[in-house]
């Protein structure tokens, strides 16, 4: 299927799925292993890097040599690469889209500051573009800094990636409920397979000063990727799907799908380099807590929403500043098919079913990969349209070819 740039339309004919996907590599394993091997020196390999635009972002802007550096729509390049930048003390500006200038980025650069970074905002105090220029690597610093638990962990773990080039190292005690903390954990297991140990207990972490070695590390397949996968299979008439490169004991927080999908409809089979999904019993009701997990939640409200399953869902206030407000967006484009997420106070939100399957709707993306790929299953229920479909090459390009490959029938229209 050649490049689609406006609307698809997505229909199944015969709402039975069958066969294998080979899944991108993971992007959180891709970037972080990037910036550790960058750190690290020479002599490391990585296999199975992930082709998603983020990873291919990162990887050019490691090696770019000129002065401004730009880390387009990606987040989570924008924050590895700026405690990369303020830690190898170089003197360059990076910035990004106009979304990605609203994206707050101060929690980190004020940690870097009390590090020795010296960092200054080119627009609007704590949001990108920002300049760098150097680092004081002879100054008193804190021994411990206190950040956040309740942002992004993409902060926390841009500053654990540098903390063993500072002469003492660094701890983190962070304050508040701790979000995302797989993520944390999967930076700490990253940093120790290319020899920098951080231990985690409670709410500090501690990091001592240590140089990276040098190693070879292959990428584990995309849980957060394989999660619209299970929502197929859930919305499916029947499905037997095997999804490949994925480990049981894997450092992806996203492998928590496998357990709530239980709630859902979908059982989970490990093998030894995959799993499989068949279909199950759903529950009627059920409550999650996505702190660990935010990701995820875009795919189980809509696709709860379609099973007419009343899930209660915690654990949201990081979908407020991702792509784009993924609350809001959730909200709206449910609410074209009668759904909706409904704030129901305290941080929880409530699904309200769908109650209109009528064909057509058109559902807006709003530059967001993950709002494109957790409404397309919604086409095995009834035909849909997805704008700007070509968001997916923010982490999975194949997305759109896998569903053709597994029955879907895609009409591109410009």
């Amino acid at each position: 299927m050649s490049a689609i740039n406006s609307t698809l339309y997505i229909s199944h004919p015969s709402q039975v799925l069958s066969g294998a996907v080979t899944l991108p590599a993971s992007k959180s394993e891709s970037n972080r292993a990037l910036i550790i091997e960058a750190l690290s020196g020479a002599g490391s390999q990585l296999d199975n890097l992930s082709e998603a635009n983020d990873t291919r972002v990162i990887t050019r802007l490691l090696s770019e040599t000129a002065n401004e550096l730009n880390a387009e729509d990606a987040g989570t390049v924008m924050r590895f690469m700026t405690a990369y930048l303020a830690v190898t003390g170089q003197q360059k500006i990076i910035t990004g889209t106009p979304r990605m200038l609203q994206r707050p980025i101060g929690v980190l650069v004020d940690a870097l500051r009390e590090l020795g970074a010296q960092i200054d905002y080119l627009g609007q105090e704590g949001y990108p573009p920002l300049a760098f220029r150097g680092i004081d690597r002879n100054r008193e610093y804190p021994a411990t800094l206190k950040v956040r638990g309740d942002i992004s962990s993409q902060y926390i773990s841009a500053l654990l990636m540098v903390a063993p080039l500072f002469p003492n190292g660094l701890t983190l005690e962070l304050t508040g409920k701790i979000g995302s903390r797989p993520y944390i954990q999967m930076t700490l297991a990253l940093m120790k397979h290319f020899g920098a140990e951080g231990h985690f207990e409670g709410n500090i972490i501690h990091v001592p000063p240590q140089t990276y070695q040098p190693a070879s590390y292959i990428i584990e397949s995309d849980w957060s990727g394989a999660s619209y996968w299970y929502s197929m299979v859930a919305l499916a008439k029947d499905a037997t799907v095997e999804l490949k490169g994925l480990r049981r004991n894997s450092f992806q927080g996203d492998s928590a799908i496998a357990n709530i999908m239980l709630n859902i409809g979908v059982q989970t089979t490990y093998n030894a380099n995959s799993v499989t999904l068949t279909k199950t019993n759903k529950n009627e009701v059920f409550a999650y807590d996505f702190s660990d997990c935010p990701d995820l939640a875009q795919t189980i409200a809509v696709v709860c929403a379609a099973k007419g399953i009343a899930a209660e869902m915690s654990g949201l206030e990081s979908l407020r500043i991702k792509e784009t407000d993924r609350i809001a967006a959730l909200q709206q484009e449910l609410r074209k098919m009668g759904g909706d997420l409904e704030d129901i106070g305290n941080g929880i939100f409530r699904v309200k079913p769908i109650t209109n399957f009528a064909a057509g709707p058109v559902f807006d993306t709003y530059e967001d990969h993950r709002m494109a790929m957790a409404f397309a299953p919604l086409a095995l229920v009834s035909k849909i349209a997805i704008q700007e479909p070509h968001v997916v090459r923010k982490s999975y390009p194949r997305f759109w070819q896998d569903l053709e490959s597994m029955g879907f029938t895609l009409e591109a229209a410009n």
